[in-house]
């Protein structure tokens, strides 16, 4: 039942008893950013099972399998249980979004097959975006996937990802709101506030929830040094 987390290549084995606390205090030492909790995630082990559990007040992770096929939204005060065999959290705190990976030897569950459809091709079911949003959520996730194994990454502004997409920002923020709503549609938390209301957190939220179930991935990257120049 060895359960291990990894985190910028640092392992770390978690005790079968008590709790491992990650933060930027605790027994992983995340970083010094003073946006996250001194206590954010702990990890530990109730009746058989490993738990991650959200003791912040104020912070968020997205947690996810391996494969990106099985997705959830960690609030303050919630808890999970780790049932695959690779889980990926994924968290914002200020400009700067984290990556760790927890993996145990026994998992209690695998993770869904993708279901081929009458081409052959496989699915699991991605919510389809057009060149426009893909480019823009490629624009503000280009940091965390050009980073190589676990660890962080600062999230572009807005004003920064419209740089390098080459768009005015009122085209750019439209954009931001088409995708932000198409996705809270099909019940994708943290993207709006309250009712009419926007997050304020949401391009963070748009970032953590597009890379954890691959809506995009690294190869997709080539398709923004064509933007500026398609653009044009």
């Amino acid at each position: 039942m060895t359960l291990t987390i990894d985190f910028c290549g640092e392992v770390h084995d978690v005790p079968p008893e008590g709790w491992f606390t990650i933060g930027r205090e605790g027994d992983l030492v995340v970083d010094d950013n003073p946006y996250l909790h001194r206590r954010f995630l702990q990890v530990g082990r109730v009746d058989d099972l490993w738990w991650i559990v959200n003791v912040g007040d104020q912070l968020s992770a997205t947690v996810a399998d391996g494969d990106g096929s099985v997705q959830a939204w960690l609030a303050p005060g919630a808890r999970l249980p780790v049932v695959f065999g690779r889980t990926v959290v994924r968290f914002t705190a200020g400009p700067t979004s984290y990556e760790l990976e927890v993996r145990q030897v026994e998992p209690v569950f695998e993770g869904p097959d993708p279901v081929p459809d009458d081409h052959g091709d496989q699915t699991i079911g991605l919510t389809p975006l057009t060149a426009d949003q893909k480019l823009l959520v490629l624009a503000l996730a280009e940091p965390l996937l050009r980073q190589e194994g676990r660890g962080s990454a600062s999230i572009p502004t807005s004003a920064e990802a419209a740089q390098r997409l080459g768009w005015a920002m009122t085209r750019f923020n439209r954009k931001l709101d088409n995708v932000c709503q198409k996705l809270a549609k099909i019940g994708v938390r943290g993207l709006h506030g309250g009712p009419g209301e926007l997050a304020s957190g949401r391009r963070a939220r748009l970032v953590e929830y597009a890379v954890s179930v691959r809506l995009v991935v690294p190869d997709d990257l080539p398709l923004l040094d064509r933007a500026p120049e398609e653009g044009a």
